[in-house]
């Protein structure tokens, strides 16, 4: 099964949809806009239930096939949020709002769901029910954990739960997907190095926390390179280095560092969180100051089901004629909360020769929507075949 001719027809319509949203894109939870346009094209294909507000903004709809015999219900998930950055493309339908931009796709994932449920909602050719989970505030805001502790699994007796990313350097319409662990956990973590100020030629009258700061960063780095067995995957990045003082000749009273972890597995995710804190305060008291640390943790390590993940392979070749296997990924995917609550799989889409995504010049290729539908359709129909 290559891809379904009725997407190459719907393609114009469905391009059209994406490029509105990419118009007009709304960060975290304010996706007010968008989710007001998804309820209203899912009451247009004539979806059988239409709910808004879970998860805040998020929007559910329900599609009952020809039949229910099998009692099966399938989750096919989009995201809907964009990035607070300004756009560079020169699009003629580029952001009109600024510090808003659709730089990682959303605008497309969303058009290619809403494409998937109006062919669904034409054909019912599959036994069951289908769920169409329209996601906000995948950007760091865990707008999937709100859908779950909305109840959305229970409510609607998700049993399997399917998600796509978009991936520039891959060839359009291509596939790549791994089982087991896939996107990394996402902390972030804050240092207040703190120590005693003065003037910048008298270092001796002061506990200088500039130096004791670079000292923190440099052995931060420690806990992947001596903690860490060198088989595991780990990142540790400082990423922010403020002074208390923006003199030329102040030694300030504090330093404030900001940085994130990336790791693929809980007993490291452990260790990162502990050493990290550890080397901090160690390090400070060395020197004379003090440290305040700050550690969050943010999305869990997105883990593919092995099961869903051999299905989600066999689609991918039916559509394409081929699936790679994906790399490990240190960027983070709050798919992952729903993974945890129910068995599933999240697979990466080509996007073709495209800046990368979180870029000012990112663009979703419109080309990508055909496989992209066909991929979500055929989960269904092969997942629940007619009866």
């Amino acid at each position: 099964m290559p891809v379904k001719n009725r997407f190459a027809e719907l393609l114009p319509e469905i391009t059209e949809w994406r490029r509105d949203i990419h118009e007009n894109p709304e960060i975290l939870f304010e996706t007010h806009r968008t989710s007001a346009l998804v309820a209203e094209k899912l009451k247009e294909f004539g979806c059988d239930e239409i709910v808004t507000g879970i998860g805040r903004t998020g929007v559910v709809g329900v599609i009952k096939g020809k039949s229910d015999s099998s009692g099966k219900v399938i989750g096919l998930r989009a995201d809907m949020d964009a990035l607070p950055m300004n756009e560079e493309t020169g699009l003629p339908y580029a952001s009109k709002t600024p510090n808003a931009m659709h730089a990682c796709g959303h605008d497309g994932h969303t058009a290619m769901l809403l494409g998937a449920a109006k062919y669904l909602a034409e054909t019912r050719n599959f036994d069951g029910n289908v769920v169409v989970i329209f996601q906000p505030a995948e950007e760091g805001g865990g707008g999937g954990k709100e859908m779950c502790d909305d109840g959305m699994m229970d409510r609607w007796n998700i049993q399997e739960v399917y998600g796509m990313h978009n991936w520039p350097g891959k060839p359009v319409g291509s596939f790549a997907i791994r089982s087991g662990a896939f996107f990394a956990a996402t902390d972030v973590f804050e240092v207040t190095v703190n120590g005693r100020g003065g003037h910048g030629a008298k270092p001796q009258e002061t506990i200088d926390p500039t130096v004791t700061a670079a000292q923190v960063v440099t052995m931060l780095q420690t806990i992947a390179s001596r903690n860490a067995d060198p088989v595991e995957n780990i990142v540790v990045s400082v990423t922010s280095i403020e002074s208390s003082s923006k003199a030329f000749n102040v030694i300030p009273q504090s330093v404030h560092l900001k940085g994130t972890v990336r790791t693929m597995s809980p007993e490291i995710r452990d260790l990162a969180e502990s050493r990290l804190t550890a080397i901090a305060e160690q390090v400070c008291a060395a020197m004379g100051g003090s440290a305040e640390v700050r550690y969050q943790r943010n999305y869990p390590v997105m883990v593919n089901h092995p099961e869903q993940t051999e299905f989600a392979v066999e689609v991918a070749k039916a559509v394409s004629g081929d699936c790679e296997e994906a790399p490990l990924v240190m960027g983070g995917e709050d798919f992952a909360f729903m993974l945890e609550e129910r068995p599933g799989a999240y697979i990466l889409v080509g996007n073709g020769d495209s800046a990368s995504v979180h870029h000012p010049e990112y663009n979703f290729n419109d080309e990508t929507i055909p496989a992209g539908c066909s991929w979500w359709a055929e989960i269904v129909e092969r997942r629940m075949p007619a009866a």
